[in-house]
């Protein structure tokens, strides 16, 4: 952003739209396009609230700034200038020799806030602010100053609103660490949006990308105990599950009432095959934050998890007492997953673990409706509409018995993302085999085929299956470019 050597404007001067050109060039939260459809304000906003009060971390400036953008985006400006206060008051306090540097932020969301307001003299006051402290840090920008903390906080903000800002959150904490490698804060966040983008990351060979982050930052503050579950969680995941439950042991030790432990902590035990544990701690987190989603939607995986434990054992022919326990571990995962998505309307596996539980209490009608719900939203990660479809094709195939519909979502599935989910390609050339036992001519299923092999790298195959399915279906413009692009490459 280039320097700009405009003198200051007498108040009554202000115009709107000069002072917007002004505005843009501040480093805040108006600034970092973060959009109000990539979150759900409302789960946003009571996150923040309850990592406010059960949170335990140095400062809580960060959280305050990002809860007043988060006002101001429910139309709820006066409350985002309480919120700015408070964090004001929290820098006197945290940051007394550092001030300008932490203040930037802060005072550039009062400029936003002020101006969409149409107090533009106050608005103008903050711009005046920025630009003093500036100038004191010998900033070569006149309203911002390329400080590491700014980054940091920037990647604490990004990391909020969801998985399409994970590059972005993951650039900032690196930006910062740049400056100071060792820095507790900066290593903490990094290793935590590691953790994210691993579990995005259906590739198992690179789901470890965050355990070295993790131990580095857990090195750095070692009285960490959200950074303590998440490392004990990707030790689960690596096999090291007794190595990764000392560390659960000693999180559930240092808190008394942290529900981000307590449910980090269920979640390590329900993969271990102890819901009953598991259940335990989110009864303990629920009572502190109640319309928690995640909490709630960990609450319905804990009792599938049982009513799965007791069909293996009875051969999925559950009779008497095993029966009603089933029907009655349904209706407790129902209750947890409806909970889940009414607190978080677009909690995309919350509804795919609440259409399969319909399924399974045998309301086929309402499963199909939260299904096509799911597939209906927008602003949902690739990876998510990729499993909505492969979920809703097993409902179809085993379910309603609608072979084709099923086989038309896999391949649905398979053309959103270069990345293939496996299970979902297994389950299409599973299908499709089937489906040439009983037809042998299925042009649909034929091509399926041709689209597995090809994704194999099975070129020949691919070509010949093509080849057939074209002779079933000659117009097809789909399988003709595929032909021919195969054709060109071998």
């Amino acid at each position: 952003m280039q320097s700009c050597q405009c003198p200051s404007m007498d108040p009554s001067e202000i115009s709107k739209n000069s002072l917007e050109h002004f505005l843009l060039m501040l480093d805040c939260h108006f600034t970092w396009n973060l959009q109000k459809e990539d979150i759900e304000v409302h789960y946003v906003e009571e996150r923040i609230d309850d990592q406010l009060e059960y949170l335990t971390i140095k400062s809580k400036v960060t959280l305050f700034n990002l809860l007043a953008y988060v006002k101001h985006l429910k139309g709820q400006n006066e409350k985002a200038l309480e919120c700015l206060k408070s964090a004001e008051e929290r820098i006197q306090k945290d940051y007394a020799n550092h001030i300008e540097e932490r203040s930037l932020v802060t005072w550039g969301n009062y400029a936003w806030i002020y101006y969409h307001m149409d107090r533009l003299p106050e608005a103008q006051t903050y711009l005046d602010k920025v630009e003093t402290s500036c100038k004191k840090l010998s900033s070569p920008f006149r309203y911002k100053a390329e400080l590491p903390e700014i980054e940091c906080e920037k990647g604490w903000s990004l990391l909020k609103f969801g998985g399409r800002y994970y590059e972005r959150a993951k650039a900032c904490f690196e930006n910062a660490l740049e400056s100071d490698p060792e820095h507790p804060e900066f290593n903490t966040g990094f290793a935590i949006v590691m953790y994210r983008m691993d579990d995005f990351d259906k590739d198992i060979t690179s789901k470890s990308l965050s355990l070295s982050p993790l131990k580095k930052a857990l090195k750095l503050d070692p009285k960490s105990t959200f950074v303590k579950v998440l490392l004990a969680l990707k030790l689960q995941d690596l096999g090291a599950n007794s190595e990764g439950e000392n560390y659960i042991k000693q999180a559930l030790d240092q808190v008394a009432s942290e529900p981000y432990v307590f449910r980090y902590a269920a979640k390590f035990y329900r993969r271990e095959s102890n819901p009953e544990r598991a259940i335990e701690l989110l009864k303990k987190a629920l009572k502190l934050v109640p319309t928690s989603a995640f909490l709630h939607h960990q609450m319905g995986l804990c009792y599938r998890a049982q009513m799965i434990t007791i069909k293996k054992a009875t051969w999925n022919k559950p009779r008497g007492k095993n029966k009603q326990e089933v029907n009655k571990l349904i209706q407790s995962a129902i209750f947890h997953f409806e909970a889940a998505v009414r607190e978080k309307p677009l909690f995309v596996f919350a509804y795919l673990d609440l259409a399969n539980m319909y399924s399974e209490a045998g309301q086929l009608t309402k499963a199909e409706y939260v299904f096509e719900k799911v597939l209906d939203l927008e602003n949902v990660r690739q990876e998510e509409k990729q499993q909505a479809h492969f979920r809703y094709g097993r409902f179809l195939e085993f379910h309603r018995k609608a072979g084709g519909l099923a086989m038309d979502h896999y391949l649905e599935g398979m053309k959103i993302s270069p990345k293939f989910y496996t299970p979902l390609v297994r389950a299409l050339q599973n299908l499709a085999l089937k489906r040439l036992n009983q037809n042998s001519l299925d042009a649909k299923s034929l091509g399926a085929l041709a689209l597995v092999h090809k994704l194999h790298g099975e070129k020949n195959q691919a070509v010949a299956y093509y080849e057939r399915a074209l002779k079933q279906d000659p117009g097809n413009s789909e399988y003709i470019s595929a032909l021919l692009e195969l054709r060109l490459s071998i």
